[in-house]
C-alpha cells in the first residue's frame, strides 16, 4: 500500500509526527508519497533529507496514492477532500487541531492505524458530497456545507428558497447553511442546527439569524434540488464552499444545490464509533469531577436511589 502524505503547513504540529511517521515507514519498508510542500518543509526544518522520500503536488496525491494521510483539522481534511475530487481515494484524517470529528485519529495513534490499514482491518465510510451550481459559473463541490450569506456590514439578506421546485420559505436572515450529515457538526450546529449521523440520506437547511422566531432548521430528502435565490434589490452576499468563498455577488442568479454523484470516502477503524466520537469531542457525559466518565455518573445516580 502506498501511503500518500499531505497536511496544513502553516501549523507547527505537524513536522514532528510526519517526520517520525516518514521514518517508520521507511524502517517498515512501507511506500509513501508526500505532498512537496510538506516534503519542503520537513527538509528545511533538518527532519528529512529533500531527495529522501517521492514527493508530488497535491493535486497527484489521489491519482498516486492507494491512501492519503491528511495532518491537520477538520478544516486541512475539506481541503484534501477537495483535491481528492472524483477520485475515490480514501482519506484518513491525522488530527492536530482541536475538536476533529473529521481528523479523529491522535499522533500517538499512528502506528495503530497503519497495522490496522496493512492487515485489512479498518473500513471506508462513504461520505455525501454536495454539487453546487451556479447560473454562469462551474459546478463546485462541498463535504460540508455550502453557506449563501450576506456581505455587507450590517443588515439582512432575503433569500427566497424553494426544494423539489416547490416553494419553501423567504428567509429575512444573515445568510443559509446547506450542510450534508457530515457537515452538520459544523457552523450548522454552531447556529443551532441538530446532529445528523453519518450515512443517513438527508440534507439539512439550517438559517442564520434569522428574522423570525418561528423560523427552524429544515432536514429534508437528499435527493432534493435546493434552490436558492437571493431578492430584495441589491445586497451584497457571498457563496461559500465549505469555507471557501466567493467574491461579494449582487445578482440574483438561481443557486442549484444538490447531491452529487461521487462521494468522498473516510478511513474508519472499529475503536472510533461515531457516538463515541461525540462523547469524545462534545464531552457528553462528563461528570462535575474531572474524569468522571458517564457511566460514573449511571453509577453515582444508582447509588443515591438506595
Amino acid at each position: 500500500m502506498l501511503y500518500g502524505i499531505t497536511g496544513n503547513t502553516d501549523k507547527d504540529a505537524i513536522w514532528k509526527p510526519a517526520a517520525d511517521l516518514v521514518a517508520w515507514l521507511r524502517s517498515r519498508r512501507l511506500q509513501c508519497l508526500l505532498d512537496a510542500n510538506v516534503a519542503e518543509g520537513l527538509a528545511r526544518r533538518g527532519l528529512l533529507p529533500a531527495a529522501d522520500v517521492p514527493t508530488c503536488e497535491a493535486e497527484g496525491l489521489a491519482a498516486q496514492s492507494d491512501i492519503i494521510l491528511s495532518f491537520g483539522g477538520d478544516g486541512t481534511m475539506l481541503r484534501t477532500a477537495r483535491l481528492v475530487g472524483t477520485a475515490g481515494t480514501p482519506v484518513l484524517g491525522v488530527n492536530v487541531g482541536r475538536l476533529g470529528f473529521l481528523a479523529d485519529v491522535e499522533t500517538g495513534e499512528l502506528r495503530r492505524a497503519i497495522n490496522n490499514l496493512e492487515s485489512g482491518a479498518y473500513t471506508v465510510d462513504e461520505r455525501l458530497v454536495l454539487a453546487v451550481r451556479v447560473e454562469g459559473k462551474g459546478t463546485s463541490w462541498a463535504l460540508n456545507d455550502v453557506v449563501v450569506a450576506r456581505a455587507g456590514p450590517a443588515g439582512l439578506v432575503a433569500l427566497d428558497v424553494s426544494v423539489g421546485g416547490a416553494p419553501l420559505n423567504r428567509y429575512w436572515s444573515d445568510g443559509l447553511i446547506v450542510a450534508t450529515p457530515t457537515g452538520s457538526t459544523g457552523y450548522s450546529l454552531a447556529v443551532g442546527g441538530p446532529i445528523i449521523i453519518p450515512g443517513s440520506s438527508v440534507l439539512l437547511l439550517s438559517p442564520i439569524a434569522p428574522h423570525s422566531l418561528t423560523i427552524r432548521p429544515v432536514v429534508v430528502p437528499s435527493d432534493s434540488e435546493i434552490e436558492i435565490r437571493v431578492s430584495g434589490g441589491n445586497a451584497p452576499y457571498i457563496i461559500a464552499t465549505d469555507g471557501l468563498s466567493t467574491r461579494p455577488r449582487r445578482d440574483s442568479v438561481p443557486i442549484r444545490i444538490r447531491r452529487a454523484s461521487h462521494t468522498i470516502r473516510l478511513v474508519k477503524f472499529a475503536e472510533q464509533p461515531y457516538f463515541q466520537t461525540l462523547r469524545s469531542k462534545l464531552s457528553w457525559g462528563v461528570g462535575p469531577q474531572a474524569g468522571e466518565t458517564y457511566e460514573e455518573d449511571a453509577h453515582l445516580v444508582r447509588d443515591s436511589s438506595r
